[in-house]
């Protein structure tokens, strides 16, 4: 890891964010418009190609330095969810896809010519249960007809590409749950009136969530990434960039609360003296700090481990609850330093407070980290 570099990189990521206020950040929540300007600039800046290996025109940096860049998008009061997915699907791409594959897109990727924004693996009945996916892709001369339903499939309006998980044998047809699944690069736009239609959601935060229903879509057979049936391996690569990508999100947004907090707590005045002088408004900042830079190491652990192309399930688990929990405190911590002006819109943290919420469910639920980490690490009895 070089310490250099990634300081490089957080200052020049942060001199972009400073171009795009907290007020944009807020009137496009108000919107519910997607920030086109600003994944523009973060493209052609070079930032969110940075896992893209540089012969096919990315920087060829790691996991680390990606961490480092959705971070600090977080800590300035940005919204780094619009542009996290063409980071962690390219675990998936770059460990699995054909060399075909990888020429055809990676370049396009790098220019910002296509965007690969849109994870598809959840739907309807079947949200942690992973392998319960009932999206079938079967299998003809030519390629795949693909029908099912997925939701909370988030930037679909605004990505060129997306990756989608689907089963390749019934599920009551294999011997391991984990087997008989596929996932396939797909065309958005042209999957679009072809079997695929995209139906946006409305929710509490600006992710651009949709619900997508396949309706005998027809792929050709080079969508296939990875081995037929064996896509279950090839997405933990995806899930497990995912996790320990969120989790440095998370890192960002704890710590711009601690540093609202902290500005607001010496510059309120109240009986006379500044509220951060009392231990009550001061020791729960002081705990977050604590939690977040306890966070932050595990983000760092488990991104060195997945660089280093090594096993790093249990430490991506772990970042991403931790980091998620900790921002979480941050965040209710600071809307009580703020009191009644942390619930209004002109100070922001309402809105941080919303997005940063999302990750105590998703993209994994706190209580399914705790169910693997007893099974998988603890060697303790399934629970479920």
């Amino acid at each position: 890891m070089d310490l250099k570099n990634i300081q490089q990189i957080r200052e020049s990521v942060a001199n972009i964010c400073k171009k795009y206020s907290e007020e944009y950040w807020r009137g496009l929540d108000k919107d519910q418009k997607y920030p086109s300007e600003f994944v523009k600039e973060m493209t052609d800046s070079g930032f969110l190609n940075v896992l893209i290996p540089e012969e096919f025109g990315g920087s060829g940096l790691g996991l680390i330095e990606a961490c480092a860049v959705l971070e600090e998008i977080s800590l300035n009061g940005a919204h780094a969810g619009a542009c996290h997915a063409q980071m962690y699907v390219m675990g998936s791409i770059l460990r699995h896809g054909s060399v075909e594959q990888k020429t055809q897109f990676l370049p396009k990727i790098s220019a910002g010519e296509l965007r690969l924004q849109s994870f598809a693996v959840t739907e309807p009945n079947s949200g942690t249960d992973t392998t319960s996916i009932k999206t079938f892709a079967r299998k003809t001369d030519s390629g795949w007809n693909i029908n099912g339903q997925k939701v909370w499939i988030s930037r679909v309006e605004h990505s060129d590409l997306m990756l989608l998980l689907a089963r390749t044998i019934p599920l009551e047809k294999v011997k391991k749950k984990t087997e008989g699944i596929s996932v396939f690069l797909i065309d958005i736009q042209n999957a679009k009136n072809n079997g695929l239609t995209v139906s946006p959601i409305q929710s509490m935060i600006n992710h651009h969530s949709c619900e997508l229903f396949f309706d005998n879509l027809f792929i050709p057979k080079d969508s296939l990434v990875g081995k037929e049936h064996d896509g279950f391996r090839v997405i933990m690569d995806g899930m497990n960039a995912e996790r320990i990508l969120i989790a440095s999100e998370c890192v960002g947004d704890g710590r711009y609360f601690i540093k609202k907090a902290t500005d607001y707590a010496n510059s309120r005045k109240v009986f006379g003296r500044t509220i951060g002088q009392n231990q009550g408004v001061q020791f729960p900042i002081a705990e977050c700090h604590a939690m977040i830079e306890c966070a932050a190491l595990m983000v760092e652990k488990a991104a060195n481990l997945f660089d280093k192309n090594q096993k790093c399930g249990p430490e991506a688990n772990m970042a991403k609850m931790l980091a998620a929990d900790a921002s979480w405190k941050a965040g209710t911590v600071a809307m009580e330093t703020f009191g009644g002006f942390g619930f209004s819109k002109e100070y922001h943290i309402e809105r941080k407070f919303r997005e940063t919420r999302l990750y105590q469910t998703a993209p994994v639920s706190r209580n399914l980290i705790l169910s693997y980490i007893a099974e998988h690490v603890l060697k303790l009895p399934r629970s479920y």
